[in-house]
């Protein structure tokens, strides 16, 4: 789903096939591409196999020659959306667990595998990344990824808490979505 995203920014940007493709990859990638990195998973697993790379693409034509379909599936995009960012930030969240990071960083690197390609993305295309300032997007990652965490610590099972963070973040996120929870904004004097 965040291929998609990618792609569609770059519709919206009137890039053209290449830039179609370009943010797909970045969108869907940039996240785990991140964390690898910095947790010293090298080569990162979306440069290493194929797939990565192939999956990207194909998302990125199906953009670029149905875009006014996908368009019209805005809410379904949004769903697919909030499932992508649970699934991206307990899976990054285990990673960095595996490679042994400390429990706080591991969720803060997970919470970046979820939201790291739409920042990407957004950068790309010269918007304010997304996650700065729509509906709790980043803070229902991060308490996906601290559920994974206080699992780890807890020494509970890893599948149960897995799913229990990745529902955790889903609900948030479609929760925020539907009734317009955002953080709080500063006010500027006037």
């Amino acid at each position: 789903m965040f291929a998609l995203s990618g792609g569609a920014a770059a519709v919206k940007g009137r890039l053209d096939l290449f830039g179609v493709l370009v943010l797909s990859f970045a969108a869907a990638n940039a996240g785990g591409l991140t964390r690898d990195l910095l947790i010293g998973a090298v080569p990162p697993a979306a440069i290493s196999d194929w797939r990565y790379l192939g999956v990207s693409l194909l998302a990125g034509l199906v953009t670029f020659f149905w875009y006014p379909m996908l368009d019209r599936l805005r809410s379904p995009v949004l769903v697919f959306d909030g499932a992508g960012l649970a699934l991206f930030a307990v899976s990054g969240t285990q990673k960095a667990l595996a490679y042994g990071l400390d429990p706080v960083m591991a969720a803060l690197l997970g919470m970046l595998t979820g939201i790291g390609g739409g920042m990407v993305r957004d950068l790309l295309v010269t918007q304010i990344p997304t996650v700065l300032h729509a509906e709790l997007y980043a803070v229902a990652a991060l308490a996906g990824a601290a559920v994974v965490v206080a699992g780890h610590v807890l020494h509970l099972p890893p599948t149960a808490v897995t799913i229990a963070g990745a529902l955790l973040c889903f609900g948030l996120r479609l929760l925020a979505i539907s009734r317009g929870w955002r953080l709080p904004i500063a006010r500027l004097p006037q």
